[in-house]
């Protein structure tokens, strides 16, 4: 069993590549997650206190992560939780390690942008959990919107409908049976 955890924190340190027994990339970073709260006396936001979480992220996720991620960004991480009892001569702790199974950035915080990664072969990953969401496209992208990229179908801001002065082809005529 278990324990999934979502966790919305700070990077300690920049990311660092590992490698699994059989070669497969792993990203690892800590994570500090402080919680805020308003101080009524002071009239403000204070940091509470604050855990730290040892993340490790694996397969192609791991290598999006490496080349995504670096020290002091705000990320949100959603995996699973161990805590781990460790021991040395001097001192006895606990360790709260994740495995994520989602990072990305806290859009709160900042902006980022959205690049498809591409596979190194066609074979289906084993971090993507069975199922391959990638169509086989022969190399092509098969994602993406026949005669251009999508910002050059339609100028429209976002959330609004074409304008009718727009001279990009229409993805679907009025009248047409949606397919699902």
């Amino acid at each position: 069993m278990s324990d999934h955890i979502t966790l919305v924190g700070n990077i300690v340190g920049d990311p660092e590549e590992r490698a699994t027994r059989g070669g497969d990339p792993i990203a690892a970073f800590r994570l500090a997650v402080s919680e805020r709260r308003f101080d009524r006396e002071r009239g403000q936001w204070v940091d509470g206190h604050t855990n730290y979480y040892a993340v490790s992220v694996f397969g192609e996720l791991g290598r999006n992560a490496l080349a995504s991620l670096q020290k002091g960004e705000r990320v949100f991480v959603a995996g699973r939780l161990r805590l781990r009892e460790w021991e040395t001569d001097a001192k006895r702790g606990v360790s709260a390690d994740v495995t994520a199974d989602a990072v990305g950035h806290d859009l709160r915080w900042g902006v980022s942008t959205f690049r498809r990664s591409t596979r190194r072969d066609d074979t289906p990953s084993a971090d993507a959990g069975g199922h391959d969401d990638e169509p086989s496209s022969g190399g092509q992208d098969a994602w993406a919107v026949p005669g251009g990229s999508p910002a050059a179908l339609d100028s429209s801001p976002a959330g609004e409908p074409p304008r009718a002065d727009s001279t990009s082809p229409a993805l679907v005529e009025v009248g047409d049976a949606t397919p699902f």
